[in-house]
């Protein structure tokens, strides 16, 4: 039985060095061989390693990757390299040195938040009942002790939560009498403010398209979910609903576009997506033997981070993420100064770039997820290079909780991130020039991505408001990925643009903490002034239209289901899955003291119509 050699990690300066000691002792040829086996070695060593590092890209494609935090990345190497192989400032023969610790932002570590519990100021939109304490009110007499007086103190607060269909159905049955002699028909009238209402609710559009391109659910499973609950919907239908009501969002989702442009910053991304259409005609042009002028068919994903909100814009078809921002920035005023364009660096978000100016900043975490993939082949380097950016990412949250300006935050980040980032680069050199790691291995593609786009990488060290990384687009691109994933494609480019005005509309109000589904509805409500004021019906300040008396008859369209009344007609309305409103069942809502000593604040009341807490920047 053939003994197991023992695996020797070495670099290609020892393999050279060893071939230069052998040289004045071996013949030509001997000398020859040994060269080649030494550059068979590492070529072997190279595509294995590349080999295992693709396998496990394959597998988190498959299953999903895991968290790349450092605790979860660097627990994984091997602990008897958790003192020598920590990070360090490289030296002049390229070794590596520990580094000190470096204390987290706020001392000890805080405990993560995990009991699931919300107050009850988080329930916004929610109905609030004032219950009065009965045959007692502020100053009277203590019924306990008949001397002290009673006084107001802060209420106790129950938050009841029901569930309810997406869709609700309530049916009138209108009384008919029919004259025996003359056949005439005598039809009760419908209920006040019902005759001139649609089969289908404003909140219908709006609940279906938040379920559709908000939650990734398609259409036939929402068409399965009504018909369990006995209030059946056609997916046929939900999409005329749906389609039927996109002209006002449209209209938001220009004005958007034109917002997004005046930005200065922009993050982009691109994620693959099916439309059928375009899938079928690159395939038509294909059979005939063209070659089409765009095969890819992507969804971009472009946040633009402007004074006191954020926009989000998804935007499908051929275009890559360099053509759509392209269009986007055709619309910016020219006196202002290029803005900050945050991507991975791959080309195709950078086409066109020299059509507008803008100032290129690359995701330090692409960068880092390179290290994160190879760290079980080169533990020692990969801790250092993670454990040096672990270091910048403290000094930015220590920024964020001191609330410094972009100035403030840049001169931070020179002063405590510069030194520790140059010692990096310094160090990524020295291990290419010294032949400490072979120039084709993972690592060494790891370092020349980092040494050549290294200028791009450490924006936030000369420019002020420049991010770390892309981390907000690649969130966003989530919903797009989410829709891929149970829809699996779009059937013709005009759902995909009708997919990318709600997504853009949805994922903009969750950005400025507003709800959507209220959102919506408020657009379907004043179409017509959205059509032609779209400028005010955005997520950041729609509510001071709704503020306006002018605005306060349409508050009982907005929120409440309808409530059943005797008396066949059939009206649908939107309401969420889960609710914190009154019960449904009940035959009609009073407001006001009522004789239990209880009375109601409607929820699309100034005081709930929108959440208090500013959008942040």
């Amino acid at each position: 039985m053939t003994k197991q050699p023992i695996l020797v990690n070495t670099t290609r300066g020892e393999l050279d060095a060893l071939l230069a000691l052998a040289m004045p002792t071996f013949p030509p040829e001997q000398y020859k061989l040994l060269q080649d086996v030494f550059d068979t070695f590492a070529y072997v060593m190279c595509a294995l390693q590349n080999a295992k590092t693709s396998l496990k890209r394959f597998r988190q494609m498959l299953f999903g990757a895991k968290t790349e935090s450092k605790d979860k990345v660097l627990g994984k190497t091997d602990a008897s390299a958790a003192g020598d192989a920590r990070a360090g400032a490289g030296t002049e023969d390229g070794k590596i040195e520990p580094l000190a610790n470096t204390p987290a932002a706020g001392g000890a570590s805080v405990p993560r938040r995990g009991h699931g519990r919300n107050a009850a100021k988080a329930y916004v939109n929610s109905p609030v009942i004032e219950v009065d304490v009965p045959n007692l009110k502020s100053g009277d007499p203590c019924p306990e002790c008949t001397v002290g007086k009673v006084y107001d103190s802060p209420p106790k607060v129950i938050v009841k939560v029901v569930g309810q269909s997406p869709l609700g159905a309530t049916i009138f049955q209108l009384e008919r009498l029919r004259c025996r002699l003359c056949d005439a028909v005598f039809t009760a009238p419908m209920p006040a403010g019902q005759s001139t209402t649609p089969k289908y609710d404003h909140s219908c559009a709006a609940m279906l398209a938040l379920l559709r391109y908000g939650a990734g659910m398609p259409f036939y499973r929402i068409e399965g979910l009504q018909a369990s609950l006995n209030v059946p919907l056609p997916d046929s239908t939900q999409w005329d609903i749906v389609s039927q009501a996109l002209t006002a969002p449209k209209a938001v989702f220009t004005e958007l576009i034109n917002q997004a442009a005046q930005a200065p910053l922009l993050h982009t991304d691109d994620t693959p997506t099916k439309i059928l259409s375009l899938m079928a005609q690159r395939k038509l042009l294909e059979a005939i033997g063209q070659t089409p002028a765009n095969k890819a068919i992507n969804t971009t994903g472009i946040i633009a981070v402007l004074a006191g909100h954020k926009v989000a814009l998804f935007l499908s078809g051929h275009n890559h993420a360099g053509d759509n921002l392209n269009a986007v920035l055709a619309q910016r005023a020219r006196e202002l100064e290029p803005p900050i364009q945050m991507s991975d660096a791959l080309s195709s978000n950078f086409m066109g770039s020299d059509e507008f100016a803008r100032i290129v900043a690359n995701c330090l975490t692409h960068g880092r997820r390179m290290f994160v993939s190879i760290i079980e082949h080169f533990p020692q380097e990969c801790r250092y290079v993670i454990e040096v950016l672990a270091q910048v990412y403290v000094h930015d949250k220590q920024a964020r909780d001191q609330s410094m300006t972009a100035e403030q935050r840049l001169l931070y980040h020179q002063t405590h991130s510069g030194p520790p980032m140059q010692a990096l680069l310094q160090w990524m050199k020295d291990q290419i020039g010294q032949k400490q790691i072979e120039p084709n291995s993972a690592m060494g593609q790891a370092l020349r991505y980092m040494i050549v786009h290294w200028n791009a990488l450490t924006l936030f060290l000369r420019k002020a408001g420049a991010p770390l990384d892309n981390n907000i687009c690649e969130r966003a691109l989530k919903r797009a990925i989410l829709h891929r994933k149970n829809s699996m494609f779009y059937k013709t480019l005009n759902g995909a643009q009708a997919g990318d005005v709600y997504m853009s509309l949805i994922h903009t109000c969750e950005l400025c903490h507003v709800n959507p589904f209220l959102y919506l509805q408020a657009l379907q409500v004043h179409a017509k002034d959205v059509m032609a004021r779209a400028a005010l019906w955005l997520p950041w300040n729609f509510h001071d239209q709704l503020d306006k008396p002018g605005c306060d008859t349409i508050a009982a369209d907005l929120v409440l289901p309808k409530a059943r009344q005797s008396g066949a007609a059939l009206v649908r309305v939107g309401s969420p899955p889960i609710s914190s409103a009154c019960n449904p069942q009940v035959s009609r809502v009073k407001v006001g003291r009522q004789a239990s000593g209880q009375k109601e604040k409607h929820p699309l009341d100034s005081r709930f119509w929108h959440n208090q807490n500013p959008c942040p920047s």
